[in-house]
């Protein structure tokens, strides 16, 4: 298993160079394909519109402008591509919105990379779910850049992720598929570490906790240490962000460089209303997550 096609999120913020070099990376280790996709920031359901008339003098010039926009953003990486190693690269210019442009052109790719919501930047309404919503509906393992940057062992060039990887595990399907989805990275790591959270002391995570998932892994050559932690309950609905915020410090104990993670095991709505792991962990990484739903 490899990642053969990988689709990275092309667009103006400061954090791209991060995203594109992780992108490039794996590519190159898979002798793959990447694909640079820029999105225009129009909803295709625009032009389904039968009131809106794509030759109107006005309406065409902004088209134009938000095109060129997308063009200039892709224009703007080519330095950067010409230094990877690449078997082949393209640059896509999508006349859509990023969620759903990114989450159609998903499906035809092994891999997405975006990254991290910036709470410095203001966005537009329909972006502040932007990576929650590719999750969720790309149908593809999604690989989150946090806007932090790079940090720890991981260098410059994006060749760092994956040495040291966190696998959150709760034996969902969520989390399975995630563990799937990652299978070219794990195969890969130096060290993995399965990481099993019981909301009390006693609960479902024993001694043979994780034992199936972790001789799932051996059968795919990945040797795996797995660790147990007890997160106390906060309150009757609250447990999830706790949980997130301790998997989160044990990517930071160990010195991971990845976090492998199952996403909205229970419902967005919920999660939504009441927090949730996803939420909490999508939000606060400061590390790549690679997440599959």
């Amino acid at each position: 298993m490899s990642y053969k096609t990988i689709l990275v999120h092309v667009d103006r913020t400061p954090h791209l160079a991060d995203r594109l070099a992780i992108a490039a990376a794996l590519a190159e280790r898979d002798d793959g394909h990447l694909v640079c996709a820029a999105m225009t920031g129009v909803s295709r359901y625009l032009y389904h519109n039968e009131t809106v008339d794509e030759q109107d003098p006005h309406l065409a010039l902004h088209l134009n402008y938000l095109r060129e926009q997308a063009q200039a953003a892709l224009a703007a990486c080519a330095p950067q591509l010409a230094q990877a190693r690449l078997r082949s690269c393209e640059r896509r210019v999508i006349d859509d919105d990023a969620a759903t442009g990114l989450s159609l052109h998903a499906r035809c790719a092994d891999l997405v990379v975006i990254g991290q919501n910036d709470p410095q930047r203001a966005a537009p309404a329909i972006l502040g779910d932007l990576p929650g919503h590719v999750v969720m509906h790309a149908g593809r393992p999604v690989l989150l850049v946090p806007y932090a940057g790079l940090a720890g062992n991981v260098n410059g060039n994006g060749a760092g992720v994956g040495r040291h990887i966190l696998i959150g595990w709760d034996g969902g399907k969520e989390a399975a598929r995630a563990v799937t989805a990652a299978l070219p990275l794990l195969q890969r790591a130096a060290h993995v570490h399965l990481a099993i959270f019981d909301e009390e002391p006693g609960g479902p995570a024993g001694e043979q906790a994780g034992a199936d998932i972790a001789q799932y892994l051996a059968r795919h050559g990945v040797a795996s240490e797995t660790v147990v932690r007890h997160v106390k309950r906060q309150g009757l609905f609250t447990q999830s962000p706790a949980i997130g915020d301790a998997m989160l410090g044990l990517a930071a104990e160990l010195g991971c460089d990845l976090l492998v993670l199952g996403a909205y095991g229970h419902s967005r709505l919920r999660e939504t209303l009441l927090g949730g792991v996803t939420r909490n962990v999508l939000a606060a990484t400061t590390l790549p997550v690679l997440m599959a739903h």
